[in-house]
């Protein structure tokens, strides 16, 4: 079995710089609407019975003026699945130790012509080592322009890499990030992957290659959708109708998504974990 602990720190340093950039083009936005909102950031450890190393993180929240909360954490852990939990994950079947690194960012909008957004990158060993992450776009009031430049930016992403990408991982997205007891979509897509398996260091290289220019989309397509709407007028009617909106967020992570599951599973800090909760949400 290789030992992949160079790969994950790699991984890890490569997520962590990812999160300084996002986090100061946020700032630098809040800056432009004239807030002086800043990130505040919460480091947390890891405790696993037996486990001299288990990894921790750094919880990023930002409440602002045009982001009204905005989380962006970035974890390494390491231990042992719980035998139940083992079965689920890729690779553990047999082995039930894992590593896993990665960066996850949630930002609700205040004005609700700007769309929520979710994106993550990570890295997971077990018996098998993979890259996995994707994003997508959540507007309470969508504009075919901005769904258009977001998908745009990830496509031109993919096709450097696989012209298939794009498609399976776009379709992937459309089936992932879907509410099954509502039967609607959770928002307007983007792409989502999982399970790019690195056999060896050049396999690692190439997945690795995709994951970096996945988060180099993101910081390129999101922050542009966000000055295109953030001085546009809204009415009481559209803020009602975010709220609202944002009552599938909620559904979806705290049902489907794999992202809290797994957080919940490992032990992992229950703030960052819920920090993708927007802070105001309305069920009629």
């Amino acid at each position: 079995m290789n030992d992949w602990t160079p790969n994950t720190a790699r991984a890890r340093a490569w997520f962590e710089s990812l999160r300084d950039r996002i986090c100061a083009e946020f700032e630098a936005i809040e800056r432009e609407a004239g807030s002086d909102a800043a990130f505040e950031y919460l480091a947390w450890d890891r405790h696993e019975e037996g486990n001299p190393d288990p990894g921790g993180g750094v919880r990023g929240v930002m409440k602002g003026k045009v982001f009204e909360k905005v989380g962006v954490n970035v974890s390494t852990v390491g231990g042992t699945f719980s035998p139940e939990f083992a079965r689920t994950m890729h690779g553990a079947e047999d082995n039930p130790g894992f590593t896993a690194t990665g960066i996850s960012l949630v930002a609700h909008m205040a004005n609700p012509h700007v769309p929520a957004v979710h994106m993550n990158t990570r890295f997971l060993t077990t018996g098998k080592a993979w890259f996995g992450g994707g994003a997508d776009l959540n507007p309470p009031i969508p504009y075919e322009e901005d769904t258009e430049a977001f998908h745009a930016r990830f496509r031109a992403a993919c096709m450097a890499h696989n012209p298939t990408y794009y498609e399976r991982f776009a379709k992937w997205a459309e089936e992932y990030f879907f509410i099954p007891h509502r039967g609607v979509a959770r928002g307007v897509g983007g792409i989502f992957y999982d399970h790019l398996e690195c056999g060896d260091d050049a396999e690692f290289d190439r997945h690795f290659a995709f994951t970096q220019d996945v988060g180099e989309a993101f910081l390129d397509a999101f922050p542009s959708i966000v000055r295109r709407r953030v001085g546009q007028a809204w009415s009481e009617a559209d803020k009602q109708a975010q709220l609202e909106w944002r009552g599938r967020y909620v559904e979806f992570n705290l049902v489907y998504d794999r992202g809290t599951l797994f957080g919940l599973k490992t032990g992992g800090n229950i703030d960052a974990i819920l920090m993708s909760l927007p802070p105001e949400v309305k069920w009629s």
